[in-house]
């Protein structure tokens, strides 16, 4: 499982006319799902997620989580985040989980964060063309990687 985590001042989620979902200063998640991904794979990335410290204190520095100063997050489904790009010039999306999977392993991530005290949680609309407008706040962009034998990266 793979998110890419970005500090926003607001975001929202357009899927036509329709606005889909939107967050006042929170998180902006994108998440992408692999096939070998797992309901608790996604409950241990949520928490991780929540539990960022990606937010100012009082003394200005990064030590705050979504849960410490009650922001909110946006979860929008990506599954260009398993794009395989080493040959030719258009990607392979091998790697992405079939809709099957990844539709309630996405739900499963968005409704963890809920339990764990993130409110609102905003929700992009799975399999949809949507238009994700963001303002970044820092900027601050990371890039979480969880699989079967643990985290792929620092974060």
């Amino acid at each position: 499982m793979r998110a890419v985590v970005q500090r926003v001042s607001r975001a929202r989620v357009v899927v036509g006319d329709e606005l889909a979902g939107s967050i006042g200063p929170g998180l902006l998640v994108f998440l992408g799902v692999a096939p070998t991904d797992t309901a608790e794979l996604a409950r241990a990335l949520a928490a991780r997620v929540a539990q960022l410290r990606v937010f100012p204190g009082a003394r200005g520095r990064m030590d705050r989580s979504l849960l410490d100063r009650g922001g909110a997050a946006l979860v929008v489904s990506q599954f260009t985040l398993f794009a395989d790009c080493r040959r030719g010039h258009r990607p392979s999306f091998t790697g992405a989980a079939p809709a099957s999977l990844a539709e309630p392993l996405c739900a499963t991530f968005a409704t963890a964060l809920e339990t764990l005290g993130v409110t609102p949680v905003g929700r992009g609309r799975f399999g949809a063309h949507m238009e994700v407008e963001a303002v970044g706040d820092g900027p601050v962009t990371l890039a979480l990687s969880l699989g079967e034998s643990g985290w792929d990266t620092a974060c």
